[in-house]
């Protein structure tokens, strides 16, 4: 009877009622992975503007370790403990990601061809972030290394969201036109307004130029770059709404992109008027610019992937099962 009726049966555990357990592939192992490095890596630089707002990056003078130890219980303090949880939080996305490039060589028959080298080239911006991290400590804050320690993040955060959004299961609709284009361009312009306000915070120039009239074409950059992004966004997000019979994630997410541009400005705003004296608008201003790239990743992926059609048989995931179909909060 139970044959007959699937609902009379008693699964053995309430994961199993909701996730069969043929959903659980490598390629949904691996993505589930990717979206959770990717989740911790925008943590990871949120904790990395906190630790500099608050003067705290050379609050562990040594490196790797802090104060010879792997956890300075002795000299713990706010400051400290910012600079060391960044460095753990770091760490722990290190690892992660050397798993997930063993996955991927594990699973290499079953997943995507393009997947384990993705993972490898993701485990090699890993280590130039370590190695940029290090740098910093040694060099005392060097502007240059900071802004690339940035940059470089920004890279690995987008790499995540690419092959996140890459094995994603997407029904294309060849209705983008000319929005994979927009996302890019879109997508350019917002990382170089964040390594912009990445080097004004690095060499503290809006401090300097409010205070001394010092560095004030470096922080007028930035707030020039405001026009670019911003009409990039706005441009992007118009065309969206124009755009007939596009795809509900494609959507989402350019509605997403304005929500994040407009409480970008206000947090950009009030930072600059309150004079950088309230250090969580600073993080806050910083981590929804690094959200927003993110978003921008996300949705170019999606649209070239909606541009090029239907994936080759050897590439596709299943998308046939109800739930196999990317969940709103996978999206």
């Amino acid at each position: 009877m139970a044959a007959n009726f699937p609902f009379l049966s008693t699964p053995t555990t309430a994961r199993e009622t909701l996730w069969p357990a043929a959903t659980f592939t490598p390629v949904d192992r691996i993505r589930r992975l990717v979206w959770k490095i990717a989740f911790a890596t925008l943590a990871l630089m949120a904790v990395g503007s906190a630790t500099r707002v608050m003067n705290a990056g050379l609050a562990c003078p040594d490196w790797p370790l802090c104060y010879g130890q792997l956890v300075p219980q002795q000299q713990m303090n706010l400051q400290v403990f910012l600079e060391w949880f960044h460095r753990l939080d770091a760490a722990l996305i290190g690892l992660s990601t050397l798993w997930l490039a063993a996955l991927c060589t594990w699973y290499r028959r079953q997943v995507p061809g393009w997947l384990p080298w993705a993972a490898v080239g993701a485990l090699a911006l890993i280590g130039v972030q370590g190695a940029l991290g290090g740098l910093t400590v040694t060099q005392l804050l060097r502007f240059d290394i900071v802004t690339a320690h940035l940059g470089t993040a920004l890279l690995f955060f987008s790499a995540m969201l690419i092959i996140a959004s890459c094995l994603l299961p997407y029904r294309s609709t060849g209705t983008v036109g000319r929005l994979p284009w927009l996302g890019l361009v879109a997508t350019m312009i917002v990382y170089v307004q964040c390594l912009l306000g990445g080097l004004v915070g690095s060499r503290w120039a809006a401090h300097q130029c409010l205070g001394l009239k010092e560095l004030c074409q470096v922080m007028n950059s930035h707030l020039l770059g405001i026009v670019p992004a911003s009409a990039a966004v706005l441009a992007l997000t118009w065309t969206v709404w124009r755009t007939p019979a596009l795809t509900y994630p494609l959507r989402r997410l350019g509605s997403l992109a304005s929500m994040l541009l407009v409480f970008q400005l206000v947090m950009g705003i009030a930072t600059f008027r309150l004079r950088l004296q309230v250090e969580p608008l600073t993080v806050a201003h910083h981590t929804l610019g690094a959200a927003l790239v993110g978003t921008l990743v996300c949705f170019t992926v999606l649209a070239w992937r909606d541009r090029l059609g239907p994936v080759p048989s050897d590439y596709r995931i299943s998308v046939a099962a109800p739930q196999e179909l990317a969940s709103p909060a996978e999206l």
